[in-house]
């Protein structure tokens, strides 16, 4: 067996190719997810849209970012995510097998730091695609030296997302047609504990990091853990499945930016606000953040605007 590679920048190779690696669909996956993001919709664990129980569209999160650790030590990584781009194209199933692929695609040096793009997607057991993801982070970094401080052209893209509501008129509840620019989305609220982002990042498995561990954490210069970003970003998607229903499942697009910490046990709000219409698909502002105000997540979502009448009631 090949011995794995630390998880440092100057080691990675571009291009770097991962995978095939199986993931099976089982029930205990899709409630190891329900409980790590308070998400326990029925669509999950009795009957969906789609016949059956449906996993979470997000329940590949980890499978998608973490495969580098097909070639890379995950106890080694002290990576920081900074950028999450995935795209759904149909329901992760129940039951059946998903083939995961993809590699490195880029590795820049940039103020001192390497940043790194892996590109991956999931295939379900019938050869459809499932879900493509772009994620970028920078690599082999302290998290405490970087965690709070945003790069130029994260700042950049942010100015681009307004983040604000017009609240005279009304918030939306699902997506449609002709909704006002602005309208409020509808928010969610969560606290995630440690219990949850153990699971969440892994723990189970033996990783340790700045997630799961309060030495981890110590060692990078925080003073307590960090909830990961693809738990920030699940917390996103589930408010998005409530506006646009079964359509997010096999339409979804969002394009996020990671530009302040959330810490554990804080309380965190969704939000977002309407851009606009057109050719039957709704784009939307979406973000995270403290009951402060600081935002910790900014950025875009779109998916179709669908007729059909089978929409989850909001479980918040």
């Amino acid at each position: 067996m090949t011995s794995l590679k630390e998880a440092r920048f100057d080691l990675v190779e571009v291009p770097e190719q991962f995978g095939p690696v199986q993931v099976q669909i089982d029930r205990r996956k899709i409630v190891e997810y329900a409980f790590a993001q308070d998400d326990f919709r029925d669509w999950y664990l009795t009957s969906s849209p789609f016949g059956g129980p449906v996993g979470h569209p997000l329940v590949l999160a980890n499978d998608l970012l973490f495969l580098f650790y097909d070639k890379y030590d995950g106890n080694t990584a002290k990576g920081l995510h900074t950028h999450e781009h995935l795209r759904f194209h149909a329901p992760v199933l129940l039951g059946e097998t998903v083939t995961i692929t993809g590699g490195y695609t880029e590795k820049v040096e940039r103020r001192g730091q390497g940043y790194v793009t892996l590109e991956a997607k999931a295939v379900g057991s019938d050869g459809r695609l499932l879900v493509e993801h772009i994620g970028k982070e920078i690599m082999r970094t302290v998290a405490g030296d970087v965690v709070g401080r945003h790069t130029s052209d994260v700042e950049q893209r942010r100015r681009t997302v307004l983040g604000t509501v017009d609240a005279s008129v009304p918030a939306i509840s699902i997506a449609q047609s002709d909704l006002p620019k602005r309208a409020a989305l509808p928010t969610r609220t969560t606290r995630f504990s440690q219990d949850q982002m153990s699971v969440f990042s892994w723990a189970g498995r033996g990783y340790m990091n700045v997630h799961t561990s309060r030495a981890k954490a110590a060692l990078s210069g925080l003073d307590r853990t960090i909830v990961q970003a693809q738990q920030q970003t699940g917390l996103i998607i589930a408010n998005l499945v409530d506006v646009f229903g079964a359509s997010w499942f096999t339409s979804g697009d969002l394009d996020l930016r990671f530009v302040s910490p959330a810490y554990v046990d804080e309380t965190l709000i969704t939000g977002g606000a309407v851009i606009g219409d057109e050719d039957g698909r709704l784009e939307v502002e979406v973000w995270v953040e403290k009951k402060d105000g600081t935002r910790t997540a900014v950025g875009w979502a779109s998916a179709d605007i669908s007729d059909d009448l089978d929409r989850p009631s909001p479980l918040f």
